[in-house]
């Protein structure tokens, strides 16, 4: 079964004639022109505008199977309530202080069991597959919840491209470490870099995705520009931000919430409205921007899509 189309005014409907390496290079300097006209001499830089970010081009309008016929949060709630403990433990924190974070010449260390590792820089690694836009929703392990129309490539598309060998059970990733950057690292809240990774039959699903924009443009600093993770079935600590790192393993990676706190928080993070957080209750989430509550659904409504990669894996336990 189809996921709903939803109505017109969800869809992405504005596009530039720019190519992909040159839109990435404005969309950074956007951000910091606006950070320097924002800043007086001798004062504080005021935090940039993400509306001032460059729209990307060529987007292809999001397919059925990949958009929901809910209505998206807003531009205002997506890029200003963040958790990105990089910049900070506030959910402000991240849209006030990651104008530090400069996205832009960007690469990925692709390494582990893969036929062609090295250093690949973003633009590269986007010609894997033409820009889409995806409307999914996201579910946060704190049970609130947003639906946001990311703009990227399949996940799937990129991996093929290394040619991951037949040692290469899980995918890890890793955040970028720069307390020059991302001065949330010069407190040890988590043990950096953070950390994470799927199982390879869960990173080649269709849905996963990896995002380098929302809402038709360039990735805002505070939602993990320059490229991110996206694995809607998951709660959100899952997609991890500001990737520097994939690397192709054996075993199980480990991760960084998973390694803090194993009682709290699982390995696979499926969105799971029985099995609550020891803390507080899974069964309902506050979607930002409604004032009650609505029922959680198992693995965040993706369950006839994905339901099948946990075939006979105790949920409860496999948390």
């Amino acid at each position: 079964m189809k996921i709903p189309e939803p109505r017109e005014s969800e869809v992405t409907d504005e596009a530039v004639f720019l190519n992909r390496r040159e839109v990435l290079r404005l969309g950074a300097a956007a951000a910091l022109g606006t950070l320097v006209a924002g800043c007086p001499e001798g004062g504080q830089a005021d935090p940039p505008d993400p509306l001032a970010l460059r729209r990307l081009p060529d987007v292809a309008p999001a397919a059925p199977a990949f958009r929901v016929d809910e209505e998206p949060t807003s531009f205002e709630d997506v890029t200003s309530y963040n958790n990105f403990y990089e910049f900070g433990t506030g959910k402000q924190d991240p849209a006030r202080e990651a104008h530090t974070l400069r996205p832009e010449p960007w690469s990925v260390v692709v390494d582990g069991d893969v036929g062609r590792p090295g250093r690949v820089p973003l633009e590269d690694l986007l010609a894997a597959a033409p820009l889409e836009e995806r409307i999914y929703r996201f579910r946060c392990v704190e049970a609130w919840s947003m639906v946001v129309p990311w703009i990227g490539v399949p996940l799937a598309r990129v991996i093929e491209r290394f040619q991951p060998g037949p040692k290469a059970a899980y995918v890890a990733f890793e955040t970028l470490v720069d307390p020059e950057q991302m001065p949330g690292q010069r407190r040890r809240v988590i043990d950096w870099p953070y950390r994470e990774g799927l199982r390879m039959d869960e990173a080649m699903h269709p849905l996963a995705f990896l995002a380098i924009g929302l809402y038709g443009r360039v990735l805002p600093n505070q939602n993990g520009a320059p490229i991110r993770l996206v694995v809607p079935w998951k709660y959100g600590f899952k997609s991890i931000k500001s990737i520097v790192r994939m690397s192709f393993t054996e075993k199980q990676p480990h991760t960084s919430w998973n390694d803090l706190q194993p009682s709290e928080y699982g390995f696979y993070a499926n969105v799971n409205p029985e099995v609550d957080h020891p803390r507080w209750s899974q069964a309902r989430e506050r979607r930002l921007g409604e004032f009650r509550k609505r029922p959680t659904l198992p693995f965040n409504g993706y369950a006839e899509q994905v339901a099948g990669l946990y075939a006979g894996l105790d949920l409860r336990r496999n948390f």
